[in-house]
Parts: C-alpha cells; structure tokens; sequence
C-alpha cells in the first residue's frame, strides 16, 4: 500500500514536473538538472591541467595568455549544441550555471588558475544583451564564481558596437568583424590584476583575441581564457 508521502510526492510530481535538461527523463536526482546518463554523455576536454593545450594553442602568437581551458567539445545536433542552445536562446540560466560550476571545479582542480583575480564575462553589446535579457557568458562565470569564490567583474570591459554573427565567417572576416570593438571603463579596476575571460564557445578566437588585447592594454594586467566548448573549425 502507498504512503501518504509517497502519494504526496508523485502528485507534485505530476503537477511539477522536474525532467532532465539534456534527455527529459524524470529519472533525475533532487537538485539536478541532468540525469546521470546526459552526465556520462558530456564530451569533457579534460584540457584545464594540460599546459600547451589546442584552446592554448589557438592563441599563440596572437594572445599572450596565461592558461586556457575549454570544459567540452562541441558537436552539431549533440547533447553540448542542445545545453549551450538551451543558455543562449531559450532563457535556461540554471543550466549554464550547472555547466559553468563543472567548468570551475576543472579550472580548481587543475592548480594553473590559482592566481584569477576576476571573472570577465565576453561582453555583448548592449542592444544584443537587452534583446536576450542576459548575457550567456555572464551566467557562466556566476557558476564558476559559486564553485571557485574568485569574483565576477561584469560591466567593466564593454562592446562598443554590434557585430554581424560570426557563425559563417572566416578567420580574417571574423577578426575584421570585431577588432576595436571592446573598451574598458574603468581600467584601474583591471591594472596589475590576472584575469579570466570567458565565454561560451570558442571556434576561432577571434572575438577573445580582439578582447583580449583590449585588456592587455593594461598596465600589468594578465590574462588566462576559459569556455564551455571548443568548436574546431
């Protein structure tokens, strides 16, 4: 015979339901927002710990960075295209946090990010940003600031014009399309300071790149760079 708190418990159930991001299965534990099996199906890098990683290398000679990491590899119409859709155009931010905490705990881990003094989310211009209502990358570093404490500076570095969507371009279109387009506010804030960049995807690096040498600009700044995913061209 069924408890009461059995009965109670799939009546909520029913009527709130709580489903797998990645899957929609219901076989999810309290709190989670992915089943065990959408969690043994995400693509780690395992790139955090590896000095002269391919997010390191994408960089050299462009980007003088610290550390570079990327959390998962990217693949159309796989479970990562689907979470990463779910942050960016469907207004899932507790996801991206699940996903950004997974992306601190390997920064943490890893023993090379040690020395972050911010978190600075890629910026979007700000009439993108108001059409979405957030910025994905933001919501990144909220998770990565819950599961490693080092805070966010949001605000601070800004893009000061609209690019076209990157998503078809080439590398030369695509560092055409967004060079001189961040500016720092306040750059005190930033001077002698090491700073993790981040963002959500990385392909080419171009948009890193552009912001990247912004913040470099000043004095005694370092940078290291992390996202959720590496797309390889």
């Amino acid at each position: 015979m069924l408890s009461l708190k059995n009965i109670f418990s799939g009546l909520f159930h029913l009527l709130y339901p709580h489903n797998c991001t990645g899957c929609g299965s219901d076989l999810l534990p309290k709190g989670q927002l992915l089943c065990i099996a959408c969690i043994s199906e995400l693509p780690h890098t395992c790139f955090a710990g590896q000095e002269n990683n391919p997010i390191e290398k994408i960089f050299r000679g462009r980007l003088p960075v610290s550390a570079a990491h990327s959390q998962f590899y990217f693949a159309k119409n796989e479970l990562i295209q689907h979470l990463i859709h779910e942050l960016k155009y469907n207004n899932n931010k507790e996801i991206g946090i699940s996903l950004g905490e997974m992306l601190g705990i390997s920064l943490l881990q890893s023993g090379r990010y040690t020395s972050i003094d911010y978190l600075i989310p890629l910026p979007l211009h700000l009439k993108k940003e108001f059409r979405r209502g957030y910025n994905q990358a933001a919501i990144i570093c909220e998770g990565i600031s819950r599961s490693t404490s080092i805070p966010m500076m949001p605000g601070n570095v800004t893009r000061q014009r609209v690019t076209d969507t990157q998503t078809r371009k080439h590398r030369a279109e695509r560092w055409n399309n967004v060079a001189g387009s961040f500016i720092i506010k306040n750059p005190e804030k930033l001077a002698g300071k090491h700073i993790l960049l981040v963002d959500d995807v990385i392909t080419t690096g171009a948009t890193i790149e552009a912001c990247g040498l912004s913040i470099l600009k000043i004095n005694g700044t370092s940078l290291s760079i992390a996202s959720l995913a590496h797309a390889s061209k």
